[in-house]
C-alpha cells in the first residue's frame, strides 16, 4: 500500500511538471528583464534623466508669465504751500490695476547655461549606463543561480542514487545475516550508512528549494515557491575564452569604466560652472500690458496706459570671496575623478586576472575529475560483484560507494565553479548579454 501511495504521488508530481512550461536560460532572462523590480526601477530613473536633459531645464529658454495685480492706498493728505494757507484732504483712496505678459530671458551668463545643458546630457548618458549595469548584474546573477539550481538538482539525484545504493546494500546485508554469512555488526553499519545518506538527501532538498525560491524572486514571481521546469540537465562549460580578448573588451566596454568616464566629465563641467562667474551676465526683460490708475483727489480722476516695455540688464560679479576657493576644489575633484577611474581599471584588471586563473584551473580540474569518475565507476562495479559474492566486507563496499559519489560531487562542483568564473569574466568584459543569445 505504501508503495502504491508513493507511486501515485510521484506520478502526480510528474504530471504537474509536464504541464508546466519548460524554461531555458534565455526564457528565464527574457521574463526577468521584463518583470524584475530592480530593472523596472532603474529604467524609470533613466526616463527621469531623459526628461531632465532639455534646453528649458538648463535655462536656455525664456520664461513668459501672464500677470495681473491690484493695489489700493488710503491716505490723509496735508499740504502746506510756501504762500497761502495750508489745506488737508482726508480719505484719499488711490487704486491701481495692471495686467500683461512679461518675458525674462538670460542671454548670456558666462556660458553657465550651456555648461548646465552639457551636464544634463552627461547625466542622461549616465542613466543609460546605470541601467546597463543593473541589467548586466541581473543577467549574471540569474545565470549563476540558474546553473546553481541545475547543480543542486544533480546533487539531489546523486544523493537519491546514494540512498538507493545504501538501501540495496542494506537489503543484501539483511539477507546475508539471515543465512549466517554476515554478522549483526555488518547489518548495523549498513543501516547507519543508509540513514546517513537519507539525511543528506533530505538536507539537499532544502538547498534545491532555496535555489528555486531565489530564481522565482529574481523573476519577480508572486509565488516564490512556484515549481520550476528547467529543461537543462547538465552544466555546459565554455572552454574557449581567450585572455587577450577579455582584457581588450574590459578596457573598451566595461560599464563601470564608462560610468567613471562620465564622472570625470561632470567634474570638468563643475569647474566650468564656477569659472562662468568670471564673465558678465546679460538679462533681457520685456512685456506688454495695461495699467489703470484711479485717483482719489486731484484734477485727474483716472488714467489708463497700454503698451510695450523692454529693458536690458548687464553686470559682472567683481568679488564674492569664494570663487578662487571653489575653482581650486573643482580642479581637485577632477584629479580625484581621474584617480578613481585609474583605481577602478586596476581593480578590474585584478578581478579579471583572478577569475581567469580560477577558470583555467577549474578546466584542468574537470578533465582530471572526468578520469577519476571513470575509474571510480569501474572500481564500484568490481566492488559490487565481490560484495555480492561475499568476498568484500561491508566497510570496503561503503568506501567504494563513497569514492564514486565523491568523484561525481567533485566534477559537478568543478563544472559549476568553472561556469561561475566564466560568467564573471563575461560580466567584467561587458559580454554577459551573450547568454541571451
Amino acid at each position: 500500500m505504501k508503495r502504491v501511495i508513493i507511486a501515485a504521488l510521484a506520478l502526480g508530481v510528474f504530471a504537474t511538471a509536464a504541464a508546466q512550461e519548460e524554461l531555458t536560460l534565455r526564457k528565464c532572462l527574457e521574463i526577468g528583464l521584463e518583470r524584475n523590480y530592480d530593472i523596472r526601477i532603474v529604467r524609470n530613473e533613466e526616463r527621469i534623466s531623459d526628461n531632465n536633459a532639455t534646453a528649458a531645464n538648463a535655462g536656455m529658454l525664456p520664461t513668459i508669465a501672464l500677470e495681473a495685480g491690484y493695489s489700493g492706498t488710503l491716505d490723509n493728505e496735508r499740504t502746506t504751500p510756501r504762500d497761502g494757507d495750508a489745506w488737508s484732504d482726508n480719505g484719499i483712496y488711490d487704486q491701481t490695476f495692471n495686467a500683461g505678459v512679461n518675458l525674462n530671458w538670460t542671454l548670456f551668463d558666462g556660458l553657465r547655461i550651456r555648461t548646465n545643458h552639457k551636464r544634463l546630457r552627461e547625466m542622461q548618458q549616465m542613466g543609460a549606463v546605470r541601467t546597463r549595469i543593473t541589467i548586466e548584474d541581473f543577467v549574471a546573477s540569474l545565470t549563476a543561480e540558474y546553473y546553481n539550481y541545475i547543480q543542486q538538482t544533480l546533487r539531489l539525484q546523486n544523493f537519491r542514487y546514494a540512498v538507493a545504493l545504501s538501501r540495496e546494500r542494506l537489503r543484501i546485508t539483511e539477507a546475508r545475516v539471515h543465512v549466517g554469512n554476515f554478522s549483526r555488526l555488518d547489518l548495523l553499519q549498513a543501516r547507519v550508512d543508509f540513514n546517513a545518506d537519507s539525511s543528506k538527501y533530505m538536507t539537499q532538498q532544502e538547498l534545491v528549494s532555496a535555489s528555486r525560491i531565489r530564481i522565482n524572486e529574481l523573476l519577480a514571481n508572486r509565488d516564490v515557491n512556484e515549481k520550476l521546469c528547467i529543461c537543462d540537465s547538465v552544466i555546459e562549460v565554455n572552454g574557449g575564452l581567450r585572455w587577450e580578448v577579455l582584457l581588450d573588451k574590459t578596457l573598451e566596454a566595461n560599464a563601470s569604466l564608462l560610468l567613471a568616464e562620465h564622472d570625470n566629465a561632470l567634474a570638468e563641467l563643475d569647474l566650468k560652472t564656477v569659472q562662468a562667474r568670471n564673465y558678465p551676465y546679460v538679462n533681457l526683460t520685456t512685456g506688454y500690458g495695461y495699467t489703470y490708475n484711479r485717483f482719489g483727489n486731484g484734477t485727474t480722476q483716472s488714467r489708463g496706459t497700454l503698451g510695450l516695455n523692454a529693458g536690458i540688464r548687464m553686470g559682472i560679479t567683481l568679488f564674492d570671496g569664494n570663487r578662487r576657493r571653489e575653482q581650486r576644489n573643482a580642479r581637485i575633484d577632477i584629479e580625484n575623478a581621474q584617480l578613481t577611474r585609474q583605481q577602478l581599471e586596476q581593480s578590474l584588471r585584478a578581478d579579471l586576472s583572478n577569475f581567469w586563473q580560477a577558470y583555467r584551473n577549474n578546466l584542468e580540474v574537470i578533465q582530471l575529475e572526468q578520469e577519476n569518475l571513470i575509474a571510480a565507476k569501474e572500481n564500484y562495479a568490481i566492488a559490487m560483484e565481490r560484495y555480492l559474492l561475499g568476498d568484500l566486507p561491508g566497510i570496503e563496499m561503503r568506501e567504494a560507494q563513497k569514492s564514486l559519489l565523491d568523484a561525481e560531487e567533485r566534477i559537478l562542483t568543478a563544472k559549476y565553479n568553472t561556469k561561475v568564473c566564466e560568467i564573471s569574466l563575461q560580466q567584467i568584459s561587458g559580454n554577459v548579454m551573450t547568454y541571451m543569445e
